[in-house]
């Protein structure tokens, strides 16, 4: 990952600045500190983590979504036209002055994969090995961005669910408090309230949203290494770099088109 992404961290900010909003222009500033209740913080978000960490596979699982809320916002190292670009010089390089000129190249190339990629075809592997080994770790990068992405997606589905629950546990003691003491009222009230309102912003706030980010930036490094694999691919086979520009375009059209699709 690269450079923050200004936009998907403004989006996040003026969600938080709207419910802000919602609050003060009802209540005052005051209503804001009302709003702020430990036990129902702990109940909606302690509960619905808690019920991801149960469906983790281990706890470095765990952290690692976790950690991924920062990759929400950031962006790619490299865009798929820059790297496109990129592939076609050594397209030109390579035939002009043959595969083994390539190593040099290889060690400005900043972008992991594709030096990987370069250098495999240097080495003189098998072009079947070479793509098996290319789509390997294409597919797992591909796992690791799915646990990821289902963290949040689980998280954002939990969420409202333990927010429920506590709205459940302050109405029982609300009820049993009635008519004998009423700071327990409104204790219970206060848990019955604000626990459907922090589940409701922490799916809609903050999983939802981070969970379809990390989807897309997904897409978008799976595409840049589909482009590597079959640019890489192309030039060890010294197809023209006419030939290798059409079939990358065909690559990213048709991956642009699916996604936009689904």
């Amino acid at each position: 990952m690269g450079k923050r992404n200004n936009a998907a961290f403004t989006g996040f900010l003026l969600c938080f600045a709207a419910i802000i909003f919602g609050i003060v222009t009802n209540g005052g500033i005051e209503a804001v500190l009302n709003l702020i209740h430990i036990p129902s913080f702990i109940v909606t978000f302690g509960g619905a983590l808690f019920a991801v960490l149960m469906t983790a596979d281990s706890f470095a699982d765990f952290q690692e979504g976790l950690k991924s809320f920062a990759t929400a916002f950031r962006k790619q190292s490299v865009s798929v036209y820059e790297l496109a670009e990129e592939i076609f010089r050594l397209s030109e390089t390579g035939r002009k002055e043959g595969l083994l000129a390539l190593e040099e190249e290889a060690g400005k190339i900043e972008f992991e994969f594709l030096k990987k990629a370069i250098t495999l075809v240097v080495d003189g592997s098998d072009p079947e090995l070479v793509r098996d080994i290319l789509e390997s770790e294409m597919m797992h990068k591909e796992e690791r961005n799915r646990k990821n992405i289902n963290f949040w997606q689980d998280l954002g589905a939990y969420g409202p669910a333990w927010g429920m629950l506590g709205t459940l546990l302050g109405l029982i003691n609300m009820m049993k408090s009635m008519g004998s003491n009423v700071d327990a009222i409104g204790a219970g009230m206060s848990l019955a309230l604000i626990t459907t309102l922090y589940g409701s912003m922490l799916a809609n706030w903050i999983c939802i949203p981070i969970g379809r980010k990390l989807e897309k930036s997904s897409n978008e490094e799976l595409l840049i290494m589909e482009v590597v694999t079959e640019g890489v691919l192309s030039i060890q086979a010294g197809e023209n770099t006419r030939i290798i520009r059409e079939k990358i375009k065909s690559v990213i059209e048709m991956e642009t088109k699916e996604e936009d699709v689904s």
